[in-house]
C-alpha cells in the first residue's frame, strides 16, 4: 500500500511534531509547514490527500489560508480539517465550514479521533488513484490486444486482394466490436463499484440521520444543543447529495423526473453559472419562451449545466463567450425511442478537441487538463443523466473554434401522452396511524434495522427485527402476529423485492414496504403498486409511508 501526503500547517513546531507523533501509526508521508507560503510550496509541488490546518497563525490565520486553497481547482475537493485550541465557539466552527473544511477538531487532541478521521479521508484518496491505475491498465491492454490484430491482418492481407479486402473488413468489425465490449465492461465495473460504495455511505447516513432526529426530539431545552445537532443533520443530509452524486455517475440514483421549464431552470442557476467561468467569460441564451416542458430531474439537469459551464470555462483561457441553446429538434441522434425531445447545446469558442480526444471525451476520469486540474468525471455524469432520462448526449468539436456538447432530453407532455397515469378511486383519506401496530423491520445492517426499529419505537409502535429475508419468513411463518412488514432491498441471499413478492402470495393482506436508494427498484417487474421508500428516510417519510400502506390496504379490501 503506498502511502500519500498528508499536509500539516501550523506555526508552532512543537504542535506539528505531536501531530507527528499520532499521525505515524498510519505510516503515510507526513509533510509539515509552519506558514501559508511553505504549505503552497507543498501544495504546487506535490499531490495532496488530507490537510490538518491550525486556526490561529501570525501571518495569516487558518480560514484565510483555507479560502485561498479552495479557490484553485485543483483541491476545491481536498478534506480540509482545521485543529484549534482557542476559537472553539459555534461561530468559529460554522465558519471554519463555510470555508471549506470537512471537520473541525478541538485541542486537546484526541489521538484515536484524529487517527480515524485522516485514515478515512487518506483510504479515499488512495482507493481514487487506484481506479484511475486500473483504468489505464485495462485501456493499454486494449492498445496491445488491437495492434496484435493488425499485425495478423497486415499478414494476411498478402495471400490475395480479395481475401485483403475480407480481411480487412472482419478486422474492422471486430476491432470496433472489442472496443464497445471494452467500454461497456469499463463503464459497468466502474459504476458497480460507485455505487456499492454509495450504498453503504446511504446505509451509514441512514443510521446517522435516524439517530440525530431522535436525539433532537428527547434533548431538553437548550439553544446551544439544539444547534449542534441541527448542524450534524445539516452536515448528514449534505453526505446524502453527496451519494445521489455518486449514484448519477453509476446511473444507479432514484431520479425524481418531472415537467421542467427550462427557460426558468436557467434563470435561476444563471448567477451561478456566472461565478463560475469567471468575469472574463460572457453567457449568452438563445432560449425560448415557448419551449415545452421537459421531463428530467432538475437538481441533476442544473449539476450537468455546471459541469458543462466549467468545462467551457476551463477552454477559454485568454476569455470567450458561452451560448446555450434551446429547440425542439425533428433531427436527433439514433438510437433514441420514439417522442418529442428537446435538444440543449452548450457552446464555446474556445480551443476545441482534435477527433480523438472527442472520441474520448465521455470516459470516465479520461481529461486533458493535465495531473491534478481534472477529475475527468463531468462529462461522464452528463452522459448517465441523459442515457437515464431516457435521452441522449453527442459532443462536437474542431480544433481552435471550439466544443458543443448537445443533450437531447424527453419532452415531458409527449411521455405523459404515451404512458397516461392510472387515476386510483377515490379512497377515503386515513388519518396517521393512532393504534400500536406489530411491524417486523428486515434489513441485514444492523445500525440501519436499530435505527428504524427506534424511530417506530418513539412512534408508539411494537417492531421486531430479522436480519434476512429468510428470517422475516420464518418469523410470519410461526404465525406471529403482524400489521406491516418494512425490508431493505439489497440483501444477500434473498433481496426484499422478492421477499415482497413471496410475502403477496403467502400474505396477500399483509402490507409490505420496499426501502433502498437503488435505481433498479424502479425497473424492478412484478411488484405493480408495492409501496416504496427511498434511503435514507426521516421519521415523518416513514410515517407517511406506513399511511400510505395502510390507506392501500383499506382502498384494496
Amino acid at each position: 500500500m503506498n502511502p500519500v501526503n498528508i499536509l500539516l500547517v501550523d506555526d508552532q513546531p512543537a504542535k506539528l511534531l505531536s501531530y507527528e507523533v499520532i499521525l505515524e501509526e498510519l505510516e503515510e508521508n507526513l509533510i509539515k509547514a509552519q506558514s501559508a507560503r511553505e504549505a503552497f510550496e507543498h501544495l504546487l509541488r506535490s499531490e495532496i490527500a488530507v490537510i490538518l490546518v491550525d486556526v490561529c497563525m501570525p501571518e495569516q490565520d487558518g480560514f484565510e489560508l483555507v479560502g485561498m486553497i479552495r479557490q484553485h481547482p485543483r483541491y476545491q475537493n481536498t478534506p480540509i480539517i482545521f485543529v484549534s485550541a482557542v476559537m472553539l465557539a459555534e461561530p468559529d466552527r460554522l465558519r471554519g465550514y463555510a470555508v471549506g473544511a470537512v471537520d473541525y477538531v478541538s485541542v486537546p487532541i484526541v489521538p484515536e479521533v484524529l487517527r480515524a478521521k485522516v485514515r478515512v479521508f487518506a483510504d479515499l484518496y488512495r482507493k481514487t488513484r487506484e481506479l484511475e491505475r486500473l483504468n489505464a491498465e485495462l485501456e493499454a491492454r486494449v492498445h496491445q490486444r488491437t495492434a496484435e490484430l493488425e499485425a495478423s491482418a497486415a499478414q494476411l492481407r498478402q495471400l490475395n486482394e480479395e481475401l485483403e479486402h475480407r480481411i480487412d473488413q472482419r478486422t474492422r468489425e471486430r476491432e470496433e466490436a472489442l472496443a464497445q465490449l471494452f467500454e461497456a465492461q469499463k463503464l459497468d465495473t466502474i459504476g458497480h463499484l460507485t455505487g456499492g460504495v454509495a450504498h453503504d455511505f446511504n446505509n451509514l447516513l441512514m443510521a446517522v440521520l435516524g439517530s440525530l432526529s431522535l436525539l433532537k426530539k428527547r434533548l431538553p431545552a437548550d439553544e446551544r444543543s439544539e444547534r449542534l445537532v441541527t448542524n450534524a443533520i445539516q452536515a448528514a443530509e449534505r453526505g446524502t447529495a453527496l451519494t445521489q452524486r455518486l449514484l448519477a455517475f453509476a446511473r444507479r440514483q432514484e431520479l425524481k423526473p418531472q415537467a421542467v421549464d427550462f427557460l426558468r431552470l436557467f434563470e435561476n442557476v444563471e448567477d451561478l453559472l456566472a461565478k463560475a467561468v469567471g468575469p472574463r467569460v460572457e453567457i449568452r441564451k438563445r432560449i425560448p419562451a415557448d419551449l415545452e416542458p421537459l421531463l428530467v430531474d432538475s437538481n441533476q439537469l442544473e449539476l450537468a449545466l455546471l459541469n458543462l459551464f466549467v468545462n467551457a470555462r476551463d477552454a477559454l483561457e485568454s476569455g470567450g463567450a458561452v451560448t446555450v441553446a434551446a429547440a425542439a429538434e425533428e433531427v436527433r441522434p439514433a438510437g433514441l425511442a420514439g417522442g418529442n425531445y428537446i435538444k440543449i447545446s452548450v457552446s464555446d469558442d474556445g480551443e476545441g478537441m482534435d477527433e480523438a480526444t472527442v472520441l474520448r471525451a465521455a470516459e470516465p476520469f479520461f481529461t486533458t487538463k493535465g495531473i491534478g486540474k481534472g477529475t475527468g468525471l463531468g462529462l461522464s455524469m452528463v452522459h448517465g443523466l441523459a442515457a437515464q432520462s431516457g435521452g441522449s448526449i453527442q459532443i462536437s468539436s474542431t480544433r481552435g473554434k471550439g466544443t458543443t456538447v448537445s443533450l437531447w432530453l424527453p419532452v415531458a407532455q409527449s411521455i405523459a401522452k404515451a404512458q397516461p397515469a392510472v387515476v386510483p378511486a377515490a379512497v377515503e383519506p386515513l388519518k396517521s396511524v393512532s393504534r400500536s401496530l406489530a411491524i417486523l423491520v428486515v434489513d441485514d445492517d444492523a445500525l440501519v434495522r436499530t435505527g428504524t426499529v427506534a424511530m417506530l419505537e418513539d412512534l408508539g409502535h411494537l417492531p421486531r427485527e430479522a436480519a434476512s429475508a429468510t428470517q422475516a419468513l420464518e418469523f410470519l411463518a410461526g404465525g406471529q402476529k403482524c400489521d406491516l412488514v418494512i425490508t431493505d432491498h439489497a440483501m444477500p441471499g434473498m433481496t426484499g423485492a422478492e421477499l415482497a413478492r413471496h410475502l403477496r402470495s403467502a400474505f396477500p393482506n399483509l402490507p409490505v414496504i420496499l426501502a433502498s436508494g437503488y435505481v433498479e427498484l424502479a425497473e424492478d417487474q412484478g411488484l405493480g403498486r408495492m409501496l416504496r421508500m427511498a434511503k435514507p428516510f426521516t421519521q415523518e417519510q416513514l410515517q407517511a409511508a406506513m399511511d400510505e400502506a395502510l390507506r392501500n390496504k383499506v382502498a384494496a379490501a
